[in-house]
């Protein structure tokens, strides 16, 4: 498995710290009980989606890491119903997780976090099957998560 190194496109200039916060969060929300590789997976798949779309002009999930980290039902942790997102917007740098989160998510901003997904720019929790991801086959599995790189 390849395990490029993010980087921003030449030219970009570093997200700024909302953003690194935005990241932090939807990782402390989405893999915080899947330690420091299951994070990192799910930062590389954020930092994808955002070179996807920068690439490209512009996707559906957004353009930016914050958009794609808000963009309504693609991070459970942020949907207005979700039971975490409470939990999400109170969570601060005095609980290591969280900590941990801010420091991956200022690696992967940097251009600095390893990909160990392949260019996966989707993913799902293991014992789910979401529609979309049909017919497809996984690009990495980390932790408990199933990541994909062919979904459009």
């Amino acid at each position: 498995m390849s395990r490029k190194t993010l980087s921003p496109d030449t030219g970009t200039a570093a997200e700024p710290e909302d953003a690194v916060d935005v990241l932090a969060r939807t990782l402390w929300g989405e893999a915080r009980g899947e330690g420091m590789a299951g994070m990192e997976a799910v930062a590389a798949v954020i930092m994808n989606r955002v070179a996807q779309a920068r690439r490209r002009g512009r996707m559906w999930w957004g353009n930016s890491v914050a958009e794609v980290c808000r963009k309504p039902r693609q991070f459970s942790c942020w949907n207005a119903g979700d039971p975490n997102r409470a939990k999400l917007l109170a969570v601060d740098s005095t609980d290591p997780v969280f900590a941990l989160a801010l420091r991956i998510a200022r690696r992967a901003a940097a251009g600095g976090l390893p990909d160990p997904t392949a260019g996966a720019t989707h993913y799902h929790a293991r014992g789910v099957r979401p529609e979309w991801a049909a017919g497809r086959q996984p690009m990495a599995e980390i932790g408990r998560h199933l990541f994909y790189a062919d979904v459009g």
